[in-house]
C-alpha cells in the first residue's frame, strides 16, 4: 500500500515510460525549468511584439490603420495556431515533444526576423524622409512574423498544461500546489514582458531594431536550453488519440439514435469497465444536461456485432460527459472574447494614443510610448502574488471555497475591471482632445501633457489579466476532459485570437463608417484631429454587455464531476 503512494495514481510516466515516481519527479522541481522556459518565451515573443506596430510604421512605412490591423491579425493568428499544437499533442506525441518541435520553428523565426532588420538588403532603406520598403523585404519580415506564429502554436497550449501535469490531482497537498502553478505561472511570463516592455523597447527605439530582435532571438534559445534541462525530473501524460474523434463519435451515435428514447434511470445507460478504453482518463458523472447526446450511450439492439461494440453506435457515459464538457466551455469561451479585445488595445491604440503625449521623463530620457505596457506587467507582477496569498485567504472567510473564489467568479471579476480600463482610457482621451482645442495643438507632434497619464488604463488592465487571463487558464485545464487539455487550453488561447481579429474588425468598420463624405474618422493618422474616445465608448458599452451575458451563463454552467478513476 505505502508502494501505491510513491507513484503518481493519474496515470504520469517518467521519460523511461514507468510510473512517475512522486519523490523523484514533477512538483515545483520539475516546474522551476517550465516557468523559467517560460519567462524567457514571453520575453522573446513580447520584446518583439510589444512595439511591433512601431516597427511597421517606422520601417514599413504604414499607416495608423494598416499598421494596427497588421499587428492584431498577426496577434490572432499566434492564438490560433495553438490549436494545431494542441491537436498533435493530445492525439500523438504528447505535450513535451510538441513544445520541443515547435520551439525549433519559433527559433528559426525569431532569427529570420532579426536578418530582415539588420542585414543590408533585407533591412529597408531608410533616409530623412522615412523608409522605402520593397515588396521582398516585405514579404521576408511577414514570413518571419507567421514563423513565430506557427512555433508560438505548439508552445501555448502545452507549456501551461505540461506545468499543471506535475501535479498529481488525486493527492490534496499536489492539488492544491497546482491552483498555485497557474497564478505563479503567469508571473513568469509578466516578469519576461517587463523585460521586453521596458529595456527590449528602449533598445528598439535608441539603439536600432537588429539589437532589438537580436536579444529576444537569444531569449528564445535560453528558452528552449531551460525547457530540455529539466527532462529527467517531468511527469509525462501520454497522448491518447484523437479527441476530434472521440466528439464526433458521440455526435454520430446520438444522431444515429434520435428516436431512442433515453431511461430515466441512468444506472442503465453504457459504462465501460475495460481499463484500457479510457486509460488514464478520469471517469466522469452523469449529468442532466444536454440529454440528447446521453442516446449514444444507450444500449439498443444492433450495437454488438460478433460481440464486439463499434464506438461509432454506442458510446460511455464518459464519453459523453467528455462532449458535454466541451459543449458547455464554449459559451464561457465565447465570453472572454470581448476581454481579449480590450487586452489587444494595448498594443494598438494604447500606443498610438500615447506617440501624440509628451514622452519625456526628465530633461534628457525619453520613454517609448510602447514601453508603457510595462505598467500592465508590473500590475500583474503585484497582483499575482497579492492574490495568491492574501485575496484568496481573505475571501476563502466569507466564501467557504478552497480557492477563494469559483473560476467563473474569479474571471467575471476581471470583465468588470476591462470594462473600467476602457471607461479610464475613454476620459484620458476626452481631456486630451479638450487640450488640443483650448491650445490649438492640432498639428503639434507631441502635446505637452505627460504620457504617464495612460498609467492606470495599464495598471487596471494588468489587474484584470489577474482574475481573467489566469481564471481562464486553470478553469479550461480543470474542467477538460483529461485526453482533451491541451486542446482546451489552445481553444482558452483562441479568445485572443478572436479579441484581435475583432478589434481589426471593428477598426475597419469604424474607419469605413466614419471617414465617408471625407472625414478624417474617428481614427486618422493625426490622432488630434480624430475622436478616439468615440473608440474607447464602444469597447465599454460592449465589455459592459458582454459581462451582462456572461453573468447569464455562469448561473446557467454545470461544474464537471469526477466519479472515478480507469485505468
Amino acid at each position: 500500500m505505502a508502494e501505491d503512494y510513491m507513484y503518481a495514481r493519474d496515470g504520469t510516466v517518467d521519460r523511461h515510460n514507468n510510473p512517475a515516481n512522486k519523490n523523484k519527479t514533477g512538483k515545483w522541481k520539475a516546474c522551476r525549468f517550465i516557468l523559467g522556459n517560460e519567462c524567457c518565451e514571453r520575453l522573446a515573443y513580447y520584446g518583439m511584439s510589444t512595439n511591433l506596430v512601431n516597427y511597421l510604421q517606422i520601417r514599413l512605412n504604414q499607416g495608423n490603420v494598416t499598421a494596427s490591423n497588421n499587428v492584431t491579425n498577426w496577434s490572432g493568428t499566434c492564438y490560433i495556431t495553438p490549436l494545431i499544437g494542441a491537436f498533435l499533442a493530445d492525439a500523438y506525441f504528447g505535450r513535451y515533444w510538441i513544445i520541443a518541435i515547435f520551439s525549433i520553428v519559433y527559433c528559426i523565426g525569431m532569427m529570420l526576423l532579426t536578418v530582415t532588420a539588420s542585414v543590408k538588403g533585407l533591412n529597408p532603406s531608410c533616409d530623412g524622409n522615412g523608409c522605402d520598403p520593397t515588396k521582398s523585404q516585405v514579404v521576408v519580415c511577414f514570413l518571419a512574423l507567421y514563423l513565430i506564429a506557427l512555433g508560438t502554436g505548439g508552445i501555448k497550449p502545452c507549456v501551461s498544461s505540461f506545468g499543471a501535469d506535475q501535479f498529481d490531482a488525486n493527492d490534496e497537498a499536489e492539488r492544491k500546489k497546482k491552483s498555485s502553478f497557474f497564478n505563479w505561472f503567469y508571473l513568469s511570463i509578466n516578469v519576461g514582458a517587463l523585460v521586453a516592455s521596458s529595456v527590449l523597447v528602449w533598445i528598439q527605439m535608441n539603439v536600432g531594431w537588429g539589437w532589438g530582435f537580436g536579444i529576444p532571438a537569444v531569449a528564445m534559445f535560453i528558452a528552449v536550453g531551460s525547457f530540455f534541462s529539466g527532462s529527467r525530473s517531468y511527469r509525462f501524460q501520454k497522448p491518447r488519440g484523437s479527441p476530434i474523434t472521440r466528439i464526433f463519435q458521440v455526435l454520430v451515435a446520438s444522431m444515429r439514435k434520435s428516436h431512442v428514447k433515453v431511461p430515466d434511470d441512468k444506472t442503465l445507460l453504457y459504462e465501460t469497465t475495460d481499463a484500457e478504453n479510457i486509460k488514464g482518463s478520469c471517469k466522469l458523472e452523469h449529468s442532466k444536461t444536454l440529454r440528447f447526446f446521453d442516446k449514444a450511450a444507450v444500449e439498443v439492439e444492433g450495437d454488438h456485432v460478433q460481440g464486439l461494440i463499434s464506438p461509432w453506435k454506442l458510446c460511455t457515459v464518459t464519453q459523453v460527459e467528455e462532449l458535454k464538457s466541451i459543449v458547455r466551455l464554449l459559451p464561457v469561451w465565447a465570453s472572454g472574447i470581448i476581454f481579449s479585445t480590450v487586452y489587444s488595445q494595448m498594443s494598438t491604440m494604447f500606443v498610438l494614443q500615447g506617440n501624440t503625449m509628451d514622452q519625456h521623463m526628465g530633461p534628457n530620457f525619453k520613454i517609448p510610448s510602447a514601453s508603457l505596457s510595462l505598467f500592465d506587467t508590473l500590475s500583474v507582477i503585484f497582483w499575482t502574488p497579492v492574490y495568491d496569498r492574501i485575496i484568496v485567504r481573505i475571501a476563502r472567510k466569507y466564501t467557504g471555497h478552497e480557492r477563494g473564489f469559483t473560476q467563473l467568479q474569479r474571471m467575471g471579476i476581471g470583465l468588470v475591471l476591462s470594462t473600467i480600463a476602457m471607461i479610464v482610457a475613454g476620459i484620458l482621451e476626452v481631456i486630451r482632445l479638450n487640450y488640443v482645442r483650448r491650445h490649438n495643438y492640432y498639428d503639434l507632434e507631441y502635446i505637452p501633457m505627460s504620457i504617464f497619464w495612460q498609467v492606470p488604463q495599464y495598471f487596471l488592465v494588468g489587474c484584470a489579466e489577474v482574475f481573467t487571463f489566469i481564471g481562464q487558464l486553470e478553469f479550461f485545464y480543470d474542467q477538460a476532459p483529461d485526453a482533451m487539455r491541451s486542446l482546451c487550453s489552445a481553444l482558452s488561447l483562441t479568445t485572443v485570437a478572436l479579441g484581435n481579429y475583432l478589434s481589426t474588425l471593428l477598426v475597419t468598420i469604424v474607419n469605413n463608417v466614419t471617414t465617408r463624405n471625407g472625414s478624417l474618422g474617428w481614427i486618422p493618422d493625426n490622432m488630434n484631429r480624430g475622436h478616439l474616445d468615440y473608440f474607447y465608448w464602444l469597447l465599454a458599452i460592449l465589455s459592459l454587455l458582454n459581462f451582462l451575458v456572461y453573468l447569464w451563463i455562469s448561473k446557467w454552467y454545470t461544474y464537471k464531476k469526477v466519479t472515478g478513476r480507469l485505468g
